[in-house]
């Protein structure tokens, strides 16, 4: 089955201890659409200037299955981030922003696009987001992105929202600011309790929990010896995670699982290279190989018994 994100698509230029790129392709929808595609077809709902080069990205994604009719075409500059790490791969210092015409991007799903069965929300205005459940014809899933921005300045906002996903994914910091409380474990409760059946708390290097009413499932990083760019690894997490569901059709607890496996297998490919260079060359033998290794680092014997 497929799968609808709505998010930004942007340029890039990012900094690292490693190296640097300069206006590549980046935003939350292309890492989505470069990661999720491996499992399942995407449709891309976002924006674009007059500056973007669209070309470029219709030759990103020639040979996968993204529906990028979506995206709308609007006289002016095109969303531009430039960001820099250093040792601290964890935290991206941002330079620049520059909103262009995403600052007046108000999502309009094409009538095709409108009973897709899984939605992705990027991490936009969550007035957008609700707009644009109004629009989708009752999906099976509606799983979406947020931000430190979006929770100071639009918080009742994204608490409304909850009430209408299955899911949200955001970072431990994140997850602390929205439920103002210092405990992981009860901010998931808390965030539950306002709606979604189950939460994603991403943490970099450490892994991600996914919380839901039964229980906490811990996925491990994977251990890289080189990580060139971190940008876009939450997004290309998310990619991962509802790729393997939409390919799967299955949401059942011990699915999702298995489908924050494939997001971890996703989001540690989307940091070896800039933008999404390796997202583009990863092979499907390459994937099946990562979820096996993943496996190895969680299995043991109970040697008690």
């Amino acid at each position: 089955m497929s799968l609808l994100v709505v998010g930004s698509v942007a340029l890039d230029s990012v900094e690292t201890p490693f190296g640097r790129a300069d206006d590549v392709l980046g935003g939350s929808a292309t890492f989505f659409s470069a990661s999720a595609s491996h499992l399942a077809p995407v449709k891309v709902v976002g924006i674009v200037g007059s500056d973007y080069p669209f070309d470029e990205l219709k030759r990103t994604f020639a040979n996968r299955p993204v529906d990028l009719a979506g995206i709308e075409h609007a006289n002016g500059s095109s969303f531009r981030w430039r960001g820099r790490y250093r040792h601290d791969l964890n935290v991206a210092e941002t330079l620049e922003t520059h909103l262009g015409v995403f600052s007046n991007f108000a999502p309009k799903i094409p009538a095709s696009f409108r009973k897709t069965p899984y939605v992705f929300l990027g991490n936009i205005d969550p007035r957008l987001q609700l707009d644009v459940l109004s629009q989708v014809e009752k999906p099976k899933l509606v799983v979406c992105d947020t931000m430190n921005f979006w929770i100071e300045s639009r918080r009742q906002d994204l608490i409304n929202l909850l009430g209408h996903v299955d899911a949200i994914t955001l970072n431990d910091a994140e997850a602390r600011q929205l439920t103002e409380t210092n405990n992981l474990v009860k901010a998931a409760r808390w965030i539950m309790a306002k709606g979604p059946r189950f939460v994603i708390i991403k943490k970099g290097e450490n892994g991600a929990l996914m919380f839901t009413k039964d229980g906490v499932f811990l996925a491990p990083a994977y251990p890289l010896e080189e990580v060139f760019d971190p940008t876009g690894a939450g997004d290309s997490f998310a990619g991962g995670f509802m790729g393997y569901i939409a390919r799967s059709g299955d949401t059942s607890e011990s699915n999702l699982r298995r489908a924050v496996i494939y997001g971890s297998v996703m989001g540690s490919f989307a940091v070896e290279q800039f933008s999404v260079k390796r997202l583009l060359s990863v092979t499907p033998q390459e994937i099946a190989t990562r979820v096996a290794e993943f496996r190895k680092l969680v299995a043991f014997e109970d040697i008690l018994a």
